[in-house]
């Protein structure tokens, strides 16, 4: 099969990166006032999700510290909901990937599946705490604030996403998703208002990244204020979002997906892919076939959204865990996120099979985009016949090549 030539492509979003994230983030913590919140010998407990957040172990040093310079008594807490297979151990390997270790830190990490249920929603939702996190005498939440990759609303990921899905555990995690989508955009807000409500909380910082996933914004959030900045921080994130340069592709070729590139392995909101029953797709942009091509290495085997793609290769396949995977899907109970698609031996023939089943386009005239994945688009590659396409930002900086592919038949990197 004659292959389209691919030129690369750099795409020039505005750097937002803050030139010095210790400073920001010691500032954003003196803000905190952790001297009148923190009593002397308490303990405090500081969430640690499964995201990859830039600087995470900068800021979660800081955090640390700055509680020990109030006198308190502070511990790490694993909390991501049903990650690392729903285990205390797997949850602390995950943030361990993070360097964010005993050793590092300087001060315990206590990791257990289990929760106490501190109250209820007015409709009688029960709202859980991870057991530790319950037991202290406050508690610090840390998160990036961020769109979902499942729903639209006020509110999506961020601190109070952290406090109820991540603090709340498998169990909490399970009752909001029972709900499917609504529980996510409706109930989860309302379930954190309560914890809120407990005084559990001393309050949390909330990192804003730029398209290049760099710091770009870090605050402290009271918990009085929380619910009203974090909308207005997620507005910010939105704006800052990198994206794909066009909005009609025959064939998008992802390098690797991952949890920690994203929840769903492949940004929905990049890939404009949700596979939620009753929950419309984004209108744009309008892919039709996605091909994954890899696990990362600190997914450790969850290759939850893979059912968003196509194709895939035998060497993703391979590397999935699916004791650990399927516990996330059923969990989330977006099941077709799991659903395996047509597995192709290797990149080239899945690349081949993809545009051999375009309707009406011949596979040298396609229009394909390849990523390294879904959260550094700024490098990238396009096909000759996209190329009058591409917006103002997007700029060619190479001259059209062959796919290049190793002697396995799979794709060189970019």
């Amino acid at each position: 099969m004659r292959l389209p030539r691919m030129v690369r492509v750099k795409q020039e979003f505005p750097p937002k990166g803050l030139p010095d994230v210790a400073s920001a983030v010691e500032e954003a913590l003196a803000a905190a006032h952790l001297d009148t919140t923190v009593g002397r010998g308490q303990r405090i407990a500081i969430t640690a999700g499964s995201r990859g957040i830039a600087n995470i172990a900068l800021t979660m040093r800081a955090i640390v510290d700055a509680v020990k310079a109030a006198g308190g008594e502070p511990f790490i807490v694993p909390a991501m909901g049903s990650h690392g297979g729903a285990t205390a151990e797997g949850q602390r390997e995950l943030v361990a990937g993070y360097g964010i270790t005993e050793e590092s830190m300087g001060v315990p990490i206590l990791s257990s599946m289990d929760t106490v249920l501190l109250a209820h929603t007015d409709d009688g939702i029960p709202c859980y705490m991870d057991r530790y996190a319950a037991e202290a005498d406050g508690v610090i939440l840390c998160n990036r604030v961020k769109p979902h990759t499942d729903f639209k609303g006020p509110i999506e990921s961020g601190l109070m996403k952290m406090l109820v899905i991540g603090l709340g555990k498998h169990v909490q995690a399970e009752t909001i998703h029972s709900y499917g989508a609504r529980g996510l955009r409706e109930d989860m807000p309302r379930v954190a208002r309560r914890l809120l409500a407990t005084g559990k909380v001393i309050g949390g910082l909330a990192i804003v990244e730029d398209a290049y996933d760099q710091t770009a914004h870090v605050e402290w959030l009271s918990p009085s204020g929380m619910e009203e900045r974090e909308q207005e921080l997620l507005e910010m994130a939105a704006a800052e979002m990198a994206r794909l340069p066009l909005d009609d592709i025959d064939l998008l070729i992802v390098d690797q997906m991952g949890k920690n590139i994203s929840g769903t392995g492949m940004d929905t909101n990049v890939i404009g892919r949700l596979q939620i029953q009753g929950e419309a797709d984004p209108e744009r942009p309008k892919i039709r076939y996605i091909l994954a091509c890899s696990l990362t290495e600190a997914s450790h085997g969850n290759a939850l959204g893979i059912g968003l793609a196509d194709l895939t290769t035998q060497r993703l396949v391979d590397r999935i865990d699916y004791k650990v995977m399927n516990e996330n899907v059923i969990t989330t109970s977006f099941i077709a996120r799991g659903s395996v698609p047509i597995i192709l031996p290797n990149d080239r023939k899945a690349i081949e099979t993809a545009l051999k089943c375009l309707w009406g386009v011949q596979p040298e005239n396609a229009r394909v985009v390849r990523i390294a994945d879904t959260a550094h688009l700024d490098h990238i590659a396009v096909s000759e016949e996209a190329l009058d396409s591409l917006p103002p930002y997007a700029k060619p900086v190479g001259t059209p090549e062959e796919f290049r592919f190793d002697e396995c038949g799979n794709l060189l990197p970019l």
